[in-house]
């Protein structure tokens, strides 16, 4: 469910009732816990976490006016997603996230290759998305990306 929301404020407003505390307390938890030189804005419809230009003047490779992305949250029509582009491109924290989540959760992990999809409003580990939000800082993420993401789309 793509929004058409300018700013975060507007999308918070914008939710369904019974989707309002779950995606507060996981955004306090990015925020909480969201690396120096990354900031909340709107991005592809959804709240999103960038490294802005003024960190990373190259941008996006696919569309270079958009800041580098590293996290996304989202209310959809079935699940809450956390889009973590850290955890697509780097294999270690994918494999700490996918223990953890089991050592923590009840219910069976739902999730691609970046998106994890909480179904489950009653089973999210809120904690869990905080710590996976502080395990990389700006400079790594943008070191991973050039190696692993933006030079391989040449």
């Amino acid at each position: 469910m793509r929004s058409e929301a300018k700013t975060p404020k507007q999308y918070l407003e914008e939710l369904p009732e019974e989707r309002k505390e779950p995606i507060l307390k996981l955004r306090q938890q990015i925020l909480d816990n969201l690396p120096k030189g990354i900031e909340e804005q709107m991005g592809y419809g959804m709240l999103g976490y960038v490294i802005p230009h003024s960190v990373y003047p190259d941008g996006y490779h696919c569309t270079p006016k958009l800041p580098l992305p590293f996290m996304n949250l989202a209310s959809q029509k079935n699940f809450i997603g956390v889009y973590s582009m850290v955890i697509y491109a780097k294999k270690e924290l994918y494999d700490w996230f996918t223990s953890e989540y089991e050592k923590r959760c009840k219910y069976k992990l739902d999730m691609g290759k970046s998106c994890i999809r909480l179904k489950r409003m009653d089973d999210i580990p809120y904690e869990l998305i905080g710590e996976l939000t502080a395990k990389v800082g700006a400079e790594e993420w943008i070191e991973i990306y050039e190696k692993s993401i933006k030079n391989r789309k040449k």
